[in-house]
């Protein structure tokens, strides 16, 4: 292969593979040392000079010139030096080329295998590089297929596992279909990149909003908190560093639009979008929506919360099996304990209350019928926590 040969070779293979042509130089460098160390039994006195400009390459070996040759490969005659160059005397350091021609083809199989070996590596390399710069964001993928209970999916240029602890449950999927997911390790091992993506984590949401909602991604809206069930529901608390900007609203978008096409990625999960309080006890009655909440005693120190809430509104608060102050515990790290007025009164917990909701109607809350049955092991009074 001619230099120019040489050069086009790896100019194509620097922009197919987007591996440093610096590098494939250094390897066939490196093969060159390696095939004349196979050739001539040693290669520490052998240079190998690379012009990265124009790829001709020149191998000599450096060799003393002495009045008897011992070692033929470290030295030369005072008579064949002279043939060089009549200037040369004992003791003088001369370089003899060597023509990788003359190599054998054991030796330049070699060669040819250390270069291919370091092309491999460097892929792998570029290929980890990619990847592990996008660690804990999303990514869309191909399913590929079911390996055992794990899915297999294609990001591009490697494959990625989606463990069964990481699916949703009842969650499946077809082969070519395109989904979303969170890449939540990237770790570097022979045989390439391992990658581990999650449709379950928490940050999948966070992601999502982000590349959904405009002013999340500018940093105009601020998810405070999330708390997620997968594949159930999922609370998340937002908050607005610009007055005039609504973050709920500008998450929920016109018509909601917005959190629909989040909810449509995550097949249907139901998302609860609240405002982020600084004060614990807004932000836990903001927390246990849709319910109403009477009231709220919060203790900062010890992470709890007494809530009063309307007798009707104690089932819709609690959620189904629990799940409504289950999150709302999590996404504001308060132990909350949730009673009726009548119990709290009954305990002498609350005493300063004006029914505020005597003359509303039930009805209105219709539309969050998937609360009206809660667990009965959840007894009137449940404490949820974190």
């Amino acid at each position: 292969m001619s230099s120019n040969e040489l050069f086009d070779a790896l100019n194509i293979l620097e922009q197919e593979k987007n591996i440093s042509k610096d590098t494939l130089l250094e390897a066939i460098k490196v093969s060159l040392e390696t095939a004349c160390k196979n050739h001539f039994g040693k290669a520490e006195n052998v240079k190998v000079i690379i012009d990265p400009e124009t790829c001709q390459f020149q191998c000599y070996q450096e060799k003393t010139v002495v009045d008897v040759v011992e070692d033929p490969v470290e030295q030369i005659s005072l008579e064949a030096a002279h043939q060089m160059d009549g200037a040369y005397a004992v003791g003088d350091v001369v370089r003899v080329e060597v023509k990788s021609k003359e190599f054998g083809r054991i030796a330049t199989q070699n060669a040819k295998n250390v270069i291919l070996q370091k092309i491999r590596e460097e892929e792998r390399k570029v290929v980890f590089d990619e990847y592990y710069s996008k660690e804990k964001d999303i990514v869309t993928g191909v399913v590929q297929r079911y390996v055992g209970k794990n899915i297999s999916i294609n990001l591009g240029k490697a494959d990625a596992l989606l463990t069964e602890s990481e699916q949703i449950k009842g969650e499946t999927f077809e082969p070519t279909e395109r989904i979303k997911v969170y890449i939540v390790e990237v770790k570097n091992t022979p045989k390439g990149p391992k990658i581990l993506v999650s449709r379950t984590h928490p940050e999948l949401v966070k992601r999502l909003f982000e590349s959904e909602v405009t002013e999340v991604k500018d940093g105009i809206v601020e998810i405070k908190a999330i708390s997620r069930e997968a594949g159930s529901r999922t609370k998340i608390a937002v908050w607005s560093n610009d007055p005039d900007v609504d973050p709920v609203g500008a998450c929920v978008g016109m018509n909601g639009a917005r959190v629909n096409a989040i909810v449509d990625e995550l097949r249907g999960e139901k998302i609860d979008i609240i405002t982020w309080d600084e004060n614990p006890a807004i932000l836990i009655q903001n927390a246990l929506s849709p319910a109403k909440v009477i009231s709220v005693i919060a203790d900062a120190d010890e992470k709890s919360a007494k809530v009063v809430v309307p007798d009707y509104q104690l089932s819709l608060a609690i959620g189904k099996e629990g799940q409504n102050a289950r999150l709302a515990a999590r996404l504001t790290g308060f132990k909350i304990d949730i009673k009726s007025e009548t119990q709290a009164r009954e305990a002498g917990d609350f005493f300063d209350y004006e029914n505020d909701y005597e003359d509303e109607e039930y009805d209105e809350y219709d539309e969050y019928d998937e609360y009206d049955e809660a667990d009965e092991s959840y007894e009137e009074g449940h404490s949820e926590e974190e």
